[in-house]
């Protein structure tokens, strides 16, 4: 099969010098075409792989200002619940108190 593919194809060293010449240069052609159209395709990626950093720089951004107001709403909500609490603890005191002095009342009433 070899033999048949070199005797279909004269040996470039027979051919005549401009034909040579014009095999060498299509052929220097062809290569510059496939590392034209291989650059091409390097830049097109550099550029989706920048248009996607962009949008994932973006994301991150939002998520920033996302969690920073979360943050601030967290520290207003744990503020608030403080406040609560104390005030409930207050409100358990007064009943407490107003409890024993109507017990004490009764007592007193019973007697």
């Amino acid at each position: 099969m070899i033999r048949t593919a070199l005797a279909n194809h004269p040996d470039p060293a027979e051919e005549p010098a401009p034909r040579r010449a014009q095999g060498a240069l299509e052929q220097a052609s062809s290569r510059l075409h496939a590392a034209l159209d291989a650059l091409e395709a390097a830049v097109n990626r550099r550029l989706d792989d920048d248009q996607r950093r962009d949008g994932l720089e973006e994301q991150l951004q939002a998520y920033g200002s996302d969690r920073s107001k979360l943050a601030s709403e967290l520290d207003r909500l744990r503020a608030r619940s403080a406040d609560l609490e104390a005030a409930n603890r207050e409100v358990s005191r007064r009943l407490d108190t107003a409890m024993g002095t109507i017990r004490a009342a009764l007592e007193l009433r019973e007697h």
